[in-house]
């Protein structure tokens, strides 16, 4: 497997019914964004729509956190990174970025992915493969430096506690 670091999606275009009334893109089509950015980085890895259909085994989000940093518009294009940062035999942990073509900072989302027998559904281990993948993606990532924005927390950051 080729893993590029980190992994970078196609261009991705914004749809003109996800902008909203104030005329920027809708909170929750960042997230749609972000999934089909991590849906091409799961080709790569070997668990995309064909892995559901004939081995009867999924990915199911359970924990995001997405910080809006820059507001997107009908005409931008962006790209998705995808950042894996670490997993075990039945999770993976992993950051993304959405990025302007034109470079800049649009969103960060923050990711703990499970991994599902579609039969239960309930929470199993990966396939040998599977993580042989994972730790080939994980390998390749370690050289990056971690995320200055992930791990985030959402607080109000006083200067005088209430």
């Amino acid at each position: 497997m080729t893993v590029a670091s980190p992994f970078i999606s196609r261009v991705l275009e914004i749809q003109k019914d996800w902008i909203d009334y104030n005329g920027h893109l809708n909170m929750a089509y960042y997230n749609v964004l972000f999934d089909m950015g991590a849906d091409e980085a799961f080709v790569q890895l070997g668990l995309g729509t064909d892995y559901a259909r004939e081995r009867r085994l999924t990915t199911y989000t359970a924990e995001i956190h997405v910080c809006y940093v820059r507001e997107l518009h009908l005409t931008d294009k962006v790209t998705c990174s995808v950042h894996l940062l670490d997993f075990d035999e039945k999770r993976f942990h992993f950051y993304q970025e959405l990025r302007h073509v034109d470079g800049w900072l649009a969103a960060t989302c923050e990711n703990l992915v499970l991994h599902v027998d579609m039969n239960g559904p309930k929470v199993c281990p990966m396939p040998e493969d599977i993580m042989s993948n994972l730790d080939a993606m994980l390998a390749k990532h370690a050289v990056l430096p971690r995320p200055e924005r992930a791990g985030r927390s959402i607080a109000i950051k006083r200067k005088n506690p209430r």
